[in-house]
């Protein structure tokens, strides 16, 4: 495994695993190491970020050392069991396609020569895998979008994005838990939601859960919204 370690700041390590953008080895790797280190419950050791192929792990230089946190990390290394199965769950995501919540599906299926109705199927046929959380909370970066429908970002982002829509980013697909600027393609809207502070685990979703997506109606769509919110018609 071709692992490398770097300073990143003056109480950061981030330890990258491959230069390759997306494979599910390499993400496992990092999640493995996550929770390794979280379960090693260093003292001084504050917080780890997950990327696609790497980690940051931020520690206190007050109460740990550089040379003991990185000595720490590369023993740590050494304990990755890819054999073991990650302890995962299976989320199924509602998703209304198209309309309004979904403006740039048109665009997608133009792009690849493609119907609506086949980005709506390709888009729905995988089983995507949660690599990580970021850019805002609970935002899930998902791999396992097929090349077919693999389109890029928008030229210029938009400042406002409803929490629940579901994009397209090159070869990734993901879900907007907030309302947030963002560049991804929007190809639908889930009336699911991702985060809420108030729930005792605030993520709906964690990293190594598998993601599905299933096409459904305005009506049924606009019936989950009442559920959730109590609310009507949400387009």
């Amino acid at each position: 495994m071709n692992v490398t370690f770097n300073i990143a700041g003056d109480q950061s390590i981030l330890v990258t695993f491959s230069r390759q953008h997306i494979r599910n080895e390499t993400s496992k790797s990092v999640r493995k190491l996550a929770e390794l280190v979280e379960q090693k419950k260093v003292v001084g050791m504050e917080e780890v970020i997950l990327g696609y192929s790497s980690l940051l792990v931020h520690y206190n230089p007050m109460k740990i050392t550089y040379e003991s946190m990185l000595q720490i990390l590369k023993e740590l290394l050494q304990q990755i069991d890819l054999s073991k199965r990650e302890q995962t769950n299976q989320v199924e995501i509602p998703v209304l396609y198209g309309g309004a919540l979904g403006p740039d599906l048109a665009d997608v299926a133009h792009y690849h020569n493609l119907s609506e109705e086949e980005v709506i199927r390709i888009h729905t046929t995988p089983s995507y895998t949660v690599n990580f959380l970021g850019f805002t909370p609970g935002f899930p970066f998902l791999s396992g979008l097929s090349s077919k429908i693999a389109t890029p970002r928008l030229a210029n982002p938009r400042a406002r994005i409803h929490a629940g829509s579901v994009g397209i980013a090159n070869n990734q697909t993901g879900i907007y838990p907030v309302i947030s600027p963002g560049g991804w393609r929007l190809i639908g809207h889930t009336p699911i939601t991702l985060y809420d502070p108030q729930r005792n685990n605030p993520f709906l979703l964690s990293p190594g859960d598998r993601v599905t997506f299933k096409a459904i109606t305005k009506e049924e769509h606009d019936q989950l919204i009442r559920q959730q919110q109590g609310g009507g018609s949400y387009i």
